[in-house]
């Protein structure tokens, strides 16, 4: 065999490899409901839950307190179930938070409460077209 065809298989296989590593780490977006019966069942995994931040009838929303010294934020959410939960994060409020459309939560459950190490947010200002 050439030497050329075997750094080729090696390549082939190294790809492969890395293909089959990332599958498993891979997450889909879940509800709050199906989240919290993971947690139950002994998960550690990071979830993702997609949802909206509550809004009242005028369409502003309201549940988020962040802590005194901002560092911290809670806010209550409804996931694509309309199930709402309040989220906790550690981490000072994102901008254009209050301006996001859609809201991707990335977290687990402890005790009952939902705690997000990451929030990615979907503002509609970046994605609507401008005038020049």
């Amino acid at each position: 065999m050439k030497k050329s065809s075997i750094i080729g298989i090696v390549v082939i296989a190294i790809a492969i490899a890395i293909i089959i590593s990332t599958q498993n780490s891979a997450s889909s977006y879940v509800s709050f409901d199906v989240a919290k019966e993971m947690a139950e069942n002994g998960s550690n995994k990071k979830i993702h839950v997609v949802g909206e931040l509550k809004k009242n009838t005028v369409g502003q929303v309201i549940g988020v307190n962040p802590s005194p010294d901002k560092l911290s934020v809670s806010f209550v959410m409804l996931d694509d179930n309309n199930l709402e939960q309040t989220v906790y994060y550690n981490e000072p409020m994102p901008s254009d938070f209050l301006r996001s459309e859609k809201v991707v939560v990335i977290g687990s459950y402890h005790d009952d409460k939902f705690i997000a190490d990451k929030i990615l947010l979907k503002c509609p200002s970046k994605y609507e077209e401008t005038e020049l």
